[in-house]
């Protein structure tokens, strides 16, 4: 009997009949084309996908999604995702939460769910701000942030979520922005094929509430001059004349311009997603402008042994070992009768 031939999928199939209520201009309708794309070409089924998420205007993204799905509380998408996927181990498990959502009232779960290697593939969507309550600054805002909650500017440092995650030793790390697609459509796939938690930052605008967000790097007139595509075994080289590198001496990365001083891409810092010890990926999480573009494509993918599957693992243990009736496991091996 011949096997049975994979079904071709269209995005519009992972579309659910709810109408889109983002402000018009949200960078998050690009995320949503862009990850029903991406569903469309890994080619698993609507009923063995899930979309979980928090509060906050990300957090919609399930209702737009023909698949499984749960709108929950305020930051604590991690945590109901990872009983999901322990009870669920066969589902394809998508976190979609906020830079508020994920890094205030949700950092412990957001970094628990990293460190565990919980199986989930977690989209941040990093605007700067709180869009859903109206303005007020975020855990990403910049020092100096002027809005409704700040309006002498901000004086909180800003969390860097990419150092955050390496910090909570991600598996898998990677960003993008929301309007490049050409980028989104390859870093999204390789977080569906990884196993593990796998954390994509999105850099996503929010026209009302804090327009031109990521301007500065995003726009697409500036954009090969701002960021640097990391391509895993390759020189890193940027630059819209592709004539800029990094070079990394000792743990120090510096920019340098190709053909000056004898510099070849020879000498540049090759990529390697896979390195295990995270230096590296920490020196590329610090690269931020104006000193250095900011890196986009994978940072980080290696292994480690995935936490769901442990888990199931355990109990199948258990259950083999379990005691022949109900009163010997009560009693357990320390107990003792009362007069």
């Amino acid at each position: 009997m011949n096997a049975p031939v994979p079904r071709k999928f269209k995005a519009k199939e992972f579309a659910s009949d709810q109408d889109v209520r983002w402000c018009p201009g949200c960078g998050d309708y690009a995320i949503l084309a862009g990850v029903q794309r991406a569903l469309a070409k890994q080619g698993v089924t609507s009923e063995n996908i899930a979309f979980i998420s928090g509060i906050g205007c990300s957090s919609r993204f399930p209702y737009y999604m023909s698949t499984y799905g749960f709108h929950t509380i305020h930051g604590r998408a991690p945590a109901i995702a990872t009983g999901f996927k322990v009870v669920a181990p066969h589902m394809q498990v998508w976190v979609v939460t906020g830079d508020g959502d994920a890094l205030s009232i949700g950092g412990n779960h957001f970094i628990h769910a990293l460190r565990r290697n919980v199986d989930l593939k977690i989209l941040l969507f990093n605007n700067r701000i709180y869009g859903l309550t109206k303005g007020q600054y975020s855990p990403t805002s910049e020092i100096g942030k002027k809005t409704k909650s700040s309006p002498l500017g901000s004086i909180d440092n800003p969390f860097n979520p990419m150092s955050v995650a390496i910090g909570a030793e991600a598996t898998f790390l990677a960003r993008t922005i929301d309007v490049d697609a050409k980028v989104m459509q390859p870093v999204l796939a390789a977080a569906a094929g990884h196993g593990g938690a796998a954390f994509i930052e999105i850099l996503q605008n929010c026209n009302i509430f804090n327009d031109g967000a990521w301007e500065d790097i995003a726009a697409k007139q500036v954009r090969a001059e701002k960021t640097i595509l990391l391509q895993h075994g390759q020189p890193m080289v940027f630059g819209a004349q592709r004539d800029k590198g990094i070079r990394i001496r000792g743990v120090t990365p510096e920019v340098v311009t190709i053909g000056e001083d004898g510099i070849t891409e020879a000498d540049l810092w090759v990529h390697d997603e896979k390195d295990e010890d995270s230096t590296r990926a920490f020196l590329l999480s610090r690269m931020n402008g104006p000193a250095f573009p900011v890196p986009v494509g994978v940072l980080r993918a290696v292994e480690r042994p995935i936490y769901d599957r442990a888990v199931n693992a355990q109990v199948a243990q258990a259950e083999a070992a379990k005691p022949a009736d109900l009163q010997t496991l009560l009693n357990g091996r320390k107990s003792w009768t009362v007069g």
